[in-house]
C-alpha cells in the first residue's frame, strides 16, 4: 500500500496558498483610502490569479489562510470572491479545491466559517472543518484535504490514498516536522499551525502533497512542496528572503517549478554598529546606508537596525532626518539597540552580564514547567526568541 500508483493521469496542478488577504500594516492609506498592504496583498492575489489562468492547469489547490482573520473586511471578502469566481470562469471545467487554515478557522465553531460562501462558486470545492476526500471524476482524482481545524482535534485521521482513483493528492495546512524538515525550514515564519509528521505524511504515496501555513516556497520532496506566501505577511518579513509567489507541478515529469509574484520593495539594511561613535558619526553611516538603496527609499518598506547605541546618542541624533526617510518610505523602521550591559563581579574580573533574550531562554529551559501537555516548550522557547528579535535587547 506504500507504493505510489503508477497508472496515474497527468496533469498540471497550480498550488497557491497563505494569501492572506486582508492584512493590513503601517496605518498608510492609498488614493482610494485602502491600507496600503491591503492593496498590496490583493494585487498580489490578483497577479498571481493571471498567472495560474495562463498556466491552464487541469487543477488548482488553495492550502489555506485565504483570509488574515476569520472576521475579514467587507472589501476583502467581496474582492476575493470576485477574483474566485473569475478564476473559475476563465478555467471552464477546471476543478479549484480550498481549504481553511488557523488564520481563517475561528475557534468556536458556532462562529462558522467565512470561506463557506465560496461554496456558492461553481466549479470550487471548499473545506473548513473536517478532514474530507474531495473526488474529481473528471480528472480520474482525489484530493485529501485535511484544513487546519481537522488538525487541530488531534484525532486520529487515515492518511492514506485513494485506490480507486489515478491520480492522489493531500492538501493540508500545517507544519511538517521530522527528517524531511531538517535544513530546509529556516525559521518559524508563522505560529499556531499544527505539526505533522513527515513519516506520517509519506509523500512517496502521493503523487503531489500540497501544503500551507510557511511562507516561503520549499520543496521538502519532490513531489511535496510548500508554495510559501503571495505577499509578507508574516510576524517577521524580515526574514522572507527571496520572491513571494505560488508553485506548480507537473505529475508527468516528477517536478515543481515555483511561478514569482511582483510585490512591494523590502530592505533590510547591513546592521550599523554604534560603538564608540559620536551621535554625528552614526548619523552619517545611516545616511550612507539609506543612500546606498538603489533608486531610494519612496514607497519601500525598509529597516536598519543600529546595535550598540547608548539611549543618549539615541536622544542626539538627527531624527529630522530620519522623519524625513519615513515621510518617503512606505516603512521606514529605525531599530536603536543598545549596548549589553556588563557589570563587575566581587572578584574584580569583569563579566557581562546575561541580557534579557538569555534569561528568558533560561528561564524557560530549565526552570518553568508547562500548566499542560498540549504546550510545546521549544516552540514557545522559539516564540520567545522571535518576540525578542521583533523588538530588539533591553538593557538595565
Amino acid at each position: 500500500d506504500a507504493v505510489r500508483p503508477t497508472s496515474f493521469a497527468l496533469m498540471l496542478i497550480a498550488h497557491l496558498a497563505d494569501l492572506h488577504l486582508g492584512y493590513r500594516a503601517y496605518h498608510r492609506v492609498n488614493a482610494r483610502g485602502v491600507n496600503a498592504r491591503e492593496a498590496d496583498v490583493a494585487e498580489a492575489f490578483r497577479e498571481a490569479i493571471d498567472a495560474t489562468v495562463r498556466l491552464e492547469p487541469d487543477l488548482v489547490l488553495i492550502a489555506g489562510d485565504v483570509f488574515h482573520t476569520v472576521r475579514p473586511s467587507n472589501g476583502a471578502i467581496a474582492d476575493a470572491f470576485r477574483q474566485l469566481s473569475s478564476l473559475t470562469a476563465r478555467l471552464p471545467g477546471v476543478p479549484v479545491v480550498l481549504i481553511a487554515g488557523n488564520h481563517d478557522s475561528p475557534r468556536s465553531t458556532d462562529t462558522g466559517n467565512i470561506l463557506q460562501l465560496f461554496r456558492e462558486i461553481p466549479g470550487l470545492h471548499v473545506v473548513t472543518e473536517e478532514a474530507q476526500r474531495v473526488r474529481l471524476e473528471e480528472l480520474d482524482a482525489s484530493v485529501l484535504c485535511l484544513p487546519h481545524n481537522a488538525l487541530a482535534r488531534q484525532e486520529e485521521i487515515d492518511l492514506a490514498p485513494d485506490p480507486e482513483v489515478g491520480t492522489n493528492v493531500l492538501m493540508l495546512h500545517g507544519t511538517v516536522a521530522g527528517d524531511a524538515v531538517e535544513g530546509k525550514i529556516r525559521y518559524v515564519s508563522e505560529y499556531g499551525g499544527v505539526a505533522v509528521l513527515d513519516s506520517a505524511i509519506a509523500p512517496e504515496r502521493w503523487d503531489y502533497v500540497a501544503l500551507g501555513h510557511y511562507h516561503i516556497a520549499t520543496e521538502l520532496a519532490p513531489n511535496m512542496w510548500y508554495s510559501g506566501g503571495i505577499e509578507r505577511t508574516s510576524t517577521n518579513i524580515w526574514a522572507e528572503t527571496g520572491p513571494k509567489g505560488f508553485v506548480s507541478y507537473d505529475t508527468d515529469r516528477g517536478a515543481g517549478r515555483f511561478h514569482p509574484v511582483a510585490t512591494r520593495t523590502v530592505v533590510d539594511l547591513e546592521r550599523i554598529s554604534a560603538r564608540g561613535r559620536t551621535a554625528q558619526e552614526v548619523d552619517a553611516a545611516i545616511a550612507a546606508s539609506v543612500e546606498s538603496i538603489p533608486d531610494g527609499t519612496a514607497g519601500k518598506i525598509v529597516r536598519l537596525v543600529v546595535e550598540d547605541i547608548p539611549r543618549h546618542v539615541v536622544r542626539e541624533l538627527d531624527h529630522r532626518r530620519v522623519r524625513e526617510y519615513k515621510a518617503e518610505a512606505l516603512h521606514f523602521h529605525l531599530d536603536a539597540r543598545p549596548p549589553q550591559v556588563r557589570r563587575i563581579v566581587g572578584s574584580g574580573a569583569p563579566m557581562r552580564r546575561q541580557t534579557l533574550r538569555e534569561q528568558v531562554e533560561g528561564f524557560l529551559s530549565r526552570h518553568w514547567a508547562p500548566s499542560s501537555d498540549a504546550i510545546d516548550r521549544d516552540r514557545l522557547v522559539a516564540l520567545a526568541r522571535h518576540y525578542l528579535d521583533e523588538v530588539g535587547e533591553v538593557g538595565e
